[in-house]
């Protein structure tokens, strides 16, 4: 076999080709930038519930025009051709008709008609059913509106969990790095009979456990890494760089009357349960359209042929035609009650749902307080665990403690500031809980 030699070109080619490669895989590795509103909009973006949304919205759209469609006419065209067979037909003349001439034995016949129903009155059904559609339509909206509520908030959540994950990831590592290297100060203590082993020991049990603790926060953030690109439509192994500027803002809230008057007016499933009232109170009147009779304006076209015996053309009718059905009279009222029991249920629904509102509001705001309290005291706690853990060190290289109440310090200071961490993040999942609770969340979404 013979080998060709590659062309300066084709090298050149090749080369570019390599590391063009070589710059997507890099970059493919690289963490994605991303900010709290860019998340929130590709959960929008990509949100499956939303999709269901989008879809009942049409469904109710559908249901609407098949609504109004109900006050166009019926036009209705048939027609027929048909193979008769010989009649038997014996009559007392001796078969034949006065002019003396035989009767006529047809064996095919043809005819056509057309007729067109225009609802004139149809004891108010029409109209009302429209009106309950055109209500359900609003309130398949006003569910869409919710919901993406609901997206914006899930999606604020996984951001700062993810945020909290990273923060718990990045403090474990350090203090293994710092707890690496005191067991190396301390193993040159021990060789030289300065510290004795079992304090050796204790240092490397706790590096050990710190260790253990990195693949559990390591874990985490896998975790919380997957869940947010499963809500933003990205690929799972997606590697995010939350910003965490945003995370050090201070914020302040209204009043809880404020958040409850707010609610009642922003919900949208306040707004969809008083659609779907209105539409189910449609219905009742529907229901009782039922006891009334349906006037409509008919017409028609027939024409005809039956060959050697009769033509039939331009046979037009036009006129009123009324029906009334009498078994509404005792069947109809099963509709109405069934009609009006949902409009009750509706009605106890929407009492619930104000409690439930209500309820929600007082808990999101004592939540959010308590992590407003929460950051002020973790703040505290951080700058006192590391003085606290600066002078047990001091004393310890003096001998002066033992080598477990630095380990403790050591690890109070660890706890302390992923607590610190954790509380930034909680206290930002907790407001937006509270807008969303009073409706607001939407019209509050970050900037950046």
């Amino acid at each position: 076999m013979t080998m060709h030699p590659i062309s300066n070109k084709g090298f050149m080619a090749l080369c570019l080709g390599l590391a063009m490669f070589c710059s997507l895989a890099v970059q493919a590795q690289e963490p994605m930038p991303l900010a709290l509103k860019q998340a929130i909009d590709l959960s929008l973006q990509n949100s499956k519930q939303l999709k269901v949304n989008k879809a009942k919205i049409e469904a109710a759209t559908g249901q609407l025009r098949q609504a109004l469609d109900n006050r166009l006419p019926d036009v209705k065209i048939s027609g027929a051709y048909l193979f008769l067979t010989t009649p038997n037909i014996n009559l007392k003349t001796g078969g034949k008709d006065s002019s003396g001439s035989a009767f006529p034995q047809p064996n095919q016949a043809m005819y056509g008609m057309a007729s067109v129903n225009m609802p004139l009155y149809a004891g108010l059904k029409v109209r009302y059913g429209i009106e309950s559609a055109r209500y359900l339509e609003k309130a398949a909206e006003a569910d869409a509106g919710y919901n993406k509520e609901q997206v914006i908030f899930s999606s604020i959540n996984a951001y700062c969990n993810l945020y909290k994950s990273i923060a718990a990831v990045k403090l474990v590592k350090e203090n293994l790095n710092q707890s690496k290297q005191r067991d190396k100060d301390f193993e040159n203590l021990e060789k030289n009979g300065l510290l004795a082993r079992n304090d050796l020991l204790k240092a490397q049990l706790q590096t050990a456990n710190i260790e253990l603790a990195l693949v559990n926060a390591e874990n985490n953030l896998k975790l919380a890494m997957v869940s947010l690109n499963l809500i933003m439509g990205l690929p799972e192994q997606t590697t995010l760089q939350p910003d965490t500027t945003g995370f050090d803002q201070s914020f302040t809230p209204a009043t809880i009357e404020a958040y409850e008057q707010q609610a009642f007016t922003n919900r949208k499933d306040i707004e969809a349960l008083n659609l779907r009232k209105k539409a189910v109170g449609a219905e009742v009147h529907a229901a009782k359209g039922e006891l009334y009779p349906s006037i409509g304006l008919t017409g028609g076209y027939i024409a005809g042929y039956i060959p050697k015996l009769v033509t039939a053309t331009n046979i037009v009718n036009v006129g009123v035609g009324v029906q009334y059905n009498l078994s509404s009279l005792w069947k109809g009222k099963s509709s109405i009650a069934i009609a009006q029991a949902n409009e009750r249920e509706i009605a106890a629904t929407q009492d619930m749902l104000n409690d439930n509102i209500r309820l929600s509001i007082n808990k999101a705001y004592q939540n959010f307080l308590s992590a407003q309290k929460r950051i002020e005291v973790q703040g505290k706690s951080v700058i006192n665990a590391a003085e606290n853990y600066r002078i047990t060190k001091n004393k310890h290289d003096n001998s002066l403690v033992t080598t477990t109440e630095l380990l403790d310090a050591n690890v109070a200071l660890l706890e302390s500031k992923i607590a610190l961490e954790e509380a930034k993040a909680d206290i930002v999942v907790a407001y937006n809980s509270l807008l969303e609770e009073a409706g607001i969340l939407t019209n509050n979404q970050p900037v950046k």
